[in-house]
C-alpha cells in the first residue's frame, strides 16, 4: 500500500485480520492447507483487498508470535499435513488418530505431533532424493543459507539440550567455539537436515498460498516485530547487534513504561540492538530482514515503530517496567539506509502508546500511515486522536487489534459515561458492526477488522492479553460461523464506502 516514491493519493481498501494459526481444521492448528484456501476465497468474495497475518516465525516462550527462534525462519506448526500427503511425504497412517480440540490450539499436544509428522516427513525425503523436491530443496537451501545455516544448527543444539535457552548452553556452544560447532555439524548433522527441510516445507507452503491469494485478487499484510527474543538464533549468531554483557546476558530489556493496558507497563524481555553497530554494517541484518519480509506479503506493519525514534530501555532483571528511561533509536539514519539498500518500503508504522512529536516527524518524512484504533475513541484512556472525524487519509484504522479485546467484550465493559458518548457518535444496535462501518465510512486508506468482530464474538474469543504470559494465541474459528449472509454483509458495506478492489 504505502510506497515511498508514490503520492499520497491512494486507493481505498479493507481486510481482516485473523492470524494463520486460527484457520479451521482437524491437526490441532490453522495451516497453509485447504482451509487458508478457502478463508483467502471468502475473502474475494467478500471484496476485501487484504489478509492480515501476525509474524509468522518460529514461537518460543508463551506460544507467542512475537517470541520467535528467528527473525527470518517460518513456523513449522503452520505446515500443512494434507499437502504433504499430496506431496507423498506422508501417509494417511503416519497421521495417526488425530483428536484435537476444534475451538482452541492446545499448544501442548499440538507441538509434539507436528514434530513427529516433520520426522516423518523428512525420512521419506531421505528415501527418494530423486525427485524434484530434491532439487528444490538443496536450491532453497544454498539461496538462504545466511540465515538458514545458522537457524538449523541453533535448533539442532536447542534439540541436544532438551530445548533450554542457548545461554545455559555449555560455554563452547554460547560463545560459538569454532571446534565445538564443527563437533556439532558432524555429530547432528541429520537433525540439522530435517530442521532445514522443515523451513523448505513451510516456505514453499507459504508461497502457494501466496500465489492462490494473488489469483483471487488479495494481498497480503505481514507484521514485524521491532525486538526479537533472547532466546533466538539470531541473538545467538550475531550477539554483537545486542546489547549484551561479557556472558552473552542482556545488559537492558525492552517494554513499554505504564499505559492503557498495564498500570506497571509491560515488561517484554527482548534484547534491545546495539544500535552502533548496525550503523557500523550499514545496518546490513536489517537489510536482509526487510527484504525477506517483502519477499512474502505485499505490506508490512512494522511493530512499535516509535522504537525507532526512541525505545524503553529497562535494565535487566528489574521487577518492572516501571523503572525504564527512553533511550535514542537510529531515527532516519536507518529508514535512509533501507532506502538505499531496497528502494521503496511498503511499511505500516505502528504509532500507538506514547507518541511524541519526533515519532510523528520520522513517520511523516517517510511517508508512512500510522495506525488508529476505534476502541481507543470511546472506551478505557480514551484519545481524541482515534475518532474518526480527526483522522487523515495517510492511516489505518482497526476496530481493534490482536492486542485488544473484541468489540463485544468491549463494549460490554463500557462505563455508562462511555456508552453515552459511543452511543452519541454511532447510534445502532450492533457494536460490532458499528465500529465496523465507523472504519469502513472514515476516510483512512485503509480499514481493518478482526474476524472476531465480523463474527461478532464476545471475549472469549480475543487473542492475547498484554502482559499475561500465558494462555494466549488459541483461539481459532468455527467455519460455519463464517455465513454467506456475513460475507453479503461486509461485501454491502466495503461497495457502498467505495472500499472494493
Amino acid at each position: 500500500m504505502i510506497v515511498t516514491s508514490e503520492t499520497n493519493s491512494r486507493p481505498r481498501s479493507s481486510g481482516v485480520l485473523l492470524h494463520v494459526t486460527s484457520l479451521p481444521g482437524p491437526y490441532g492448528i490453522g495451516d497453509l492447507g485447504l482451509a487458508a484456501r478457502s478463508w483467502v476465497e471468502a475473502l474475494a468474495r467478500a471484496r476485501q483487498t487484504w489478509w492480515q497475518v501476525l509474524p509468522l516465525g518460529p514461537t518460543g516462550y508463551g506460544d507467542s508470535p512475537y517470541q520467535c527462534f528467528s527473525a527470518f525462519a517460518g513456523n513449522t506448526l503452520l505446515i500443512s499435513p494434507e499437502l504433504l500427503l499430496r506431496d507423498r511425504l506422508l501417509e494417511a497412517a503416519d497421521l495417526g488418530d488425530v483428536d484435537f480440540p476444534s475451538d482452541r490450539v492446545d499448544f501442548e499436544s499440538v507441538i509434539p505431533w507436528k514434530s513427529r509428522v516433520l520426522d516423518r516427513a523428512w525420512v521419506t525425503f531421505q528415501i527418494d532424493r530423486s525427485t524434484s523436491l530434491a532439487a528444490e530443496y538443496d536450491g532453497f537451501c544454498a539461496a538462504q543459507a545466511d540465515w538458514l545455516d545458522d537457524f538449523a544448527l541453533f535448533m539442532a543444539l536447542k534439540d541436544a539440550h532438551q530445548q533450554v535457552s542457548w545461554q545455559q548452553w555449555p560455554t563452547a556452544f554460547a560463545l560459538r567455539q569454532a571446534a565445538a560447532l564443527e563437533l556439532c555439524r558432524q555429530k547432528h548433522a541429520d537433525r540439522i537436515g530435517r530442521h532445514k527441510f522443515a523451513q523448505f516445507l513451510f516456505f514453499r507452503q507459504w508461497a502457494e498460498l501466496k500465489a492462490h491469494a494473488r489469483a483471487s485478487g488479495v494481498r497480503l499484510l505481514g507484521d514485524m516485530p521491532i525486538f526479537v527474543a533472547t532466546d533466538c538464533a539470531d541473538v545467538w549468531a550475531k550477539p554483537e547487534l545486542f546489547l549484551l554483557n561479557a556472558d552473552r546476558q542482556p545488559t537492558f530489556v525492552a517494554g513499554v513504561p505504564p499505559d492503557y493496558f498495564s498500570e506497571t507497563g509491560q515488561y517484554w524481555g527482548n534484547p534491545v540492538y546495539d544500535w552502533p553497530e548496525h550503523r557500523r554494517s550499514n545496518y546490513q541484518w536489517w537489510s536482509a530482514r526487510l527484504r525477506s519480509a517483502f519477499a512474502m506479503v505485499d505490506l508490512v506493519r512494522l511493530d512499535h515503530f516509535r522504537g525507532f525514534e526512541a525505545a524503553w530501555h529497562i535494565p535487566a532483571g528489574s521487577p518492572t517496567a516501571q523503572t525504564g528511561q527512553w533511550t535514542a533509536g537510529p531515527g532516519a539514519d536507518f529508514f535512509d539506509a533501507a532506502l538505499r539498500a531496497l528502494g521503496d518500503l511498503p511499511l505500516i508504522a505502528e504509532d500507538l502508546g506514547v507518541i511524541t512529536p519526533a515519532v510523528e516527524k520520522l513517520r511523516n518524512r517517510y511517508g508512512l500511515p500510522g495506525m488508529r484504533i476505534l476502541q481507543f475513541a470511546f472506551g478505557g484512556e480514551r484519545e481524541d486522536r482515534f475518532l474518526p472525524h480527526r483522522y487523515e487519509r495517510n492511516t489505518v484504522v482497526y476496530t481493534g487489534t490482536h492486542d485488544n479485546d473484541t468489540t463485544m467484550g468491549w463494549y460490554h465493559k463500557l462505563t455508562p459515561a462511555e456508552m453515552r458518548r459511543f452511543r452519541r457518535y454511532a447510534p445502532g444496535d450492533d457494536a460490532a458492526w458499528d465500529l465496523i462501518r465507523l472504519a469502513w465510512a472514515s476516510v483512512a486508506d485503509l480499514a481493518i477488522v478482526p474476524l472476531q468482530d465480523i463474527l461478532g464474538l464476545d471475549n472469549s474469543a480475543r487473542m492475547n492479553v498484554p502482559g499475561q504470559p500465558r494462555g494466549n494465541w488459541r483461539w481459532r474459528f468455527a467455519p460455519e460461523t463464517l455465513t454467506d449472509a456475513l460475507i453479503e454483509r461486509l461485501s454491502d458495506m466495503t461497495e457502498a464506502y467505495e472500499r472494493a478492489p
